[in-house]
């Protein structure tokens, strides 16, 4: 009994890397019960609770990627230092060296975790080297962390954000557990203000809390982890053996599953933030609802849209510089874009492509003297979202395959060796898979008001019909779940 118990209290405090705390796990679930007893014990005793909060959001960092969580802590001192020696100095040049030297650390460690195997493969040839892969550990989440304490540095230097006072209430902003490892990136002036305020959840806030919990983990344990296993992985790390219908209804299958996955986790951060008194903006807004490419990224990770937009396209020149440079800065930005989500010619051909769609797009709303406000009705609009859906589709070809050469073989099966008279068996073989897809699809599709209905019904009902809600939806995922925990797509960023 005394090794068993001694067994349970290694597993709690040890990280593992081939089960990583994550939102949907029941490791996590029952330790934010017992989080959420203590934080309301601690609700008027503001330093104590931001105390607890850190130590506890440095422990789920550690159960999620293990001994690095220590480069949190390296971001978090260094940029609260730089950005209070930003404040207080006057001269220009001495600003500009403060805020790249945030930049160098930040960019660095990132360059450095992320990057350097593929600029080394890149560049081995030039000196007639050889490449071998080096061992170097991607810490989850540190392109997360990185930008947000990077949104603040420049927040600083810009003098649109007077610094904090104490590294604590730094700390805390920056390692709060909900958004830490995935998203959304929340900005400074956004959270900041709230750290002090009052701590109050009102029964519209929890009701909200509970509903986006929900919508999260339904979206990611039932319908993005069960088509991923039983479906679409098994086509893209084989699509030469499926035809090319396979191949299509498998793209169309993960287009659905990194939407759920992602905004699952979103969903499930944003509430979880609620019931802790904090509010998040939205990260997704049905984005394969979007009628152009310019309004996919007005819906889709808004938080990394809106922070290239604000610290790397206006930093560019953004449209300030003529028609031309307009276009090249957007495609910069995209490129980058691509860059940041991994270190693969398949992220930057995945950025190119929307970097190009977007100047293109904003090249023809140009020729054709449209205001950014106005809108398709009618056919014109299906036909619009049909074509924005299937361009993002095809992008998603390259961001899912590891190689090049997978997506040009996928794209080939498609387009040489379709079989649509097989579609009946495709449907026969995989009953469960295409009946969640339709599903998922069907829900994102639906009018917005839905959701809007759906969440006051929630924020209505009594506590116990809450609790009968998650119990419900537990028993749901047991039901279907793999064998192993799934990790969040977005934790390899």
């Amino acid at each position: 009994m005394w090794n068993l118990e001694w067994s349970k209290l290694t597993d709690l405090l040890t990280y593992n890397a081939k089960a990583p705390m994550i939102f949907s796990s029941g490791l996590f679930m029952w330790l934010f019960l017992g989080f959420m007893l203590v934080y309301a014990i601690l609700r008027k005793r503001d330093t104590a609770r931001i105390i607890f909060v850190t130590i506890f959001s440095y422990y789920f960092y550690y159960k999620s990627s293990g001994f690095y969580f220590f480069l949190l802590g390296i971001v978090t001192v260094n940029d609260f230092y730089l950005a209070r020696q930003m404040n207080i100095t006057t001269t220009k040049w001495k600003r500009q060296l403060l805020v790249i030297a945030s930049l160098c650390v930040n960019l660095g460690l990132l360059c450095y975790f992320k990057y350097t195997n593929f600029f080394y493969e890149m560049l081995a040839p030039l000196w007639g080297g050889t490449f071998h892969t080096l061992d170097i550990f991607l810490p989850v989440g540190i392109s997360f962390f990185t930008f947000q304490s990077l949104s603040y540095t420049i927040d600083v230097y810009r003098r649109q954000l007077q610094p904090l006072d104490h590294l604590l209430d730094y700390a805390f902003y920056v390692s709060f557990f909900p958004q830490l490892v995935a998203g959304p990136i929340v900005r400074a002036r956004d959270f900041i203000p709230q750290i002090h305020q009052p701590l109050w959840v009102t029964r519209e806030m929890f009701g909200q809390g509970v509903f986006f919990i929900l919508s999260g983990l339904f979206k990611k344990a039932v319908i993005s982890d069960y088509i991923s296993v039983n479906f679409v992985e098994r086509i893209f790390d084989n699509p030469a053996l499926y035809s090319g219908i396979e191949n299509l209804f498998g793209i169309y299958g993960y287009t659905l599953q990194i939407y759920c996955d992602f905004s699952g986790y979103s969903d499930m951060a944003i509430g979880i933030a609620l019931l802790l008194g904090f509010r998040f903006p939205l990260n997704f807004r049905s984005p394969y609802k979007s009628e152009s490419v310019t309004d996919f990224w007005h819906r889709w990770h808004i938080s990394l849209s809106t922070w290239l937009r604000d610290y790397l396209y206006i930093s560019l020149g953004g449209n300030r510089k003529g028609k031309l440079r307009t276009y090249i800065n957007l495609l910069i930005t995209m490129l980058l874009g691509g860059l940041w989500h991994g270190a693969s010619y398949n992220f930057i051909v995945w950025g190119g492509l929307h970097g190009l769609a977007l100047a293109a797009h904003k090249g023809w709303r140009d020729l054709q003297h449209k205001p950014k406000t106005i809108h398709s009705h009618g056919w014109k609009k299906t036909a619009a979202i049909i074509l924005t859906f299937h361009f993002v589709c095809l992008c998603w070809v390259f961001f899912r395959n590891s190689t090049f050469e997978g997506s040009i073989t996928m794209l080939t099966q498609v387009f040489t060796n379709f079989h649509a008279s097989i579609f009946p068996q495709l449907i026969s073989g995989y009953k469960g898979v295409f009946l969640l897809m339709a599903i998922g699809y069907l829900l994102h599709w639906a009018p917005d008001a839905w959701q809007e209905r759906c969440t006051k019904l929630v924020i209505k009902m009594p506590l116990i019909g809450k609790a009968l809600l998650f119990i419900i939806l537990i028993y749901l995922i047991i039901q279907i779940k793999s064998a192993d925990v799934q990790p969040f797509i977005y934790f390899q960023f």
